[in-house]
């Protein structure tokens, strides 16, 4: 079984990739006798892999699976997924596609609206031209599609789409054409924790970075909400469809901590908990660019016996650790 990841260098691919090869029946059958990993249920997380095959074209000059070379199995793939004919040779070798490759979050789709546009969109549009009726797709989407919530009313999957943003749109208008082919669509809520093609911007992150370097933090508009979850379970959930595809082709599922709806205000509350001397600044004049605004339910991935393994405060914890290394590094993490 070949798995084609376009973008696998970026923040959720690193971890991906990794997390595919430990994984591996193939490769790794004595890590997982040995118990190392026992609390992952094995018939939803090992995985019986052929090649990884990676497509980037390594925008952000990442070299973060370079530790993956000696593989045999890991391949990759320099290039731009807008070339048409290189990424209709790796489509059709594939027997699984996870198409990552985005340009990712609100400030740089509005930079590069034609970008956004050719690469969230035409890509998913391309790719599936390329496949026949036997491959698979699983698509990462943004719960951000939810736009502007209702007061306290759960955003589900039958929640009418209202993006805001060109990436809440692309990204949405894409997730439409995986429907259509019987892909997957996971609608992921703000992603947290440390990856080696590590992102900065996203907004636990950030609030952790912003609190250790700065002492303080200045929050715009404090009472808008978003859901969040850990890239570790992100990663585990995208192989959790691999091993459950034929139970839910055509399905689209909201990815998220259930109990992690926060305010911008709560989640600064929350890293307080870890950093003390925190002070939070409440700025009540100005806008955040990025109006999102919405609780949701992951009640239906749930039902089908999924859940995650990391909490909000397993990922702060991990934040801190983690900007030990990356400040003195001083090297810029982000998307913007």
């Amino acid at each position: 079984m070949n798995i084609l990841i376009t973008g696998g260098a970026g923040y959720i691919g690193s971890v991906l990739v990794n997390k595919l090869i430990t994984l591996s029946n193939e490769t790794n059958y004595s890590e997982k006798k040995s118990g190392r990993i026992s609390s992952f249920d094995e018939a939803s997380h090992f995985v019986e892999s052929g090649d990884i095959v990676v497509f980037d074209n390594l925008m952000y000059h990442q070299t973060t699976l370079t530790e993956h070379c000696y593989r045999s199995n890991f391949k990759f793939i320099y290039g731009d997924i807008r070339d048409k004919e290189s990424l209709k040779k790796q489509v059709e070798q594939a027997d699984i596609i996870i198409p990552l490759a985005a340009l990712v979050g609100f400030p740089i789709c509005e930079k590069l609206p034609q970008q956004a546009v050719e690469i969230n969109y035409k890509q998913i549009e391309d790719i599936i031209s390329f496949c026949n009726n036997n491959q698979k797709i699983i698509f990462p989407n943004t719960n951000s599609g939810y736009g502007i919530g209702q007061n306290d009313l759960f955003c589900t999957e039958e929640t009418p789409l209202a993006p805001i943003s060109t990436y809440g749109i692309t990204k949405c208008h894409a997730e439409d054409l995986i429907l259509k082919y019987g892909g997957i669509v996971l609608r992921l809520a703000t992603v947290f924790g440390v990856s080696t093609r590590m992102r900065l911007d996203l907004l636990v992150n950030d609030f952790v970075y912003k609190s250790l370097t700065d002492g303080y933090l200045v929050l715009f508009e404090k009472d808008f909400k978003r859901n969040y979850i850990h890239i570790q379970d992100v990663a585990l959930t995208f192989i959790y469809m691999i091993n459950k595809y034929s139970d839910f082709s055509g399905e689209v599922f909201n990815v998220g901590l259930s109990n992690a709806n926060l305010s911008k205000y709560e989640l600064a509350l929350k890293i307080k908990e870890y950093i003390p001397d925190l002070v939070i600044k409440i700025e009540d004049f100005k806008k955040d660019p990025d109006q999102r605004n919405y609780i949701v339910s992951n009640e239906k991935l749930e039902k089908t016996g999924w859940r995650p393994y990391y909490s909000l405060d397993d990922g702060i914890n991990e934040l801190i650790k983690a900007y030990k290394i990356i400040v003195p590094n001083n090297r810029k993490f982000s998307n913007l």
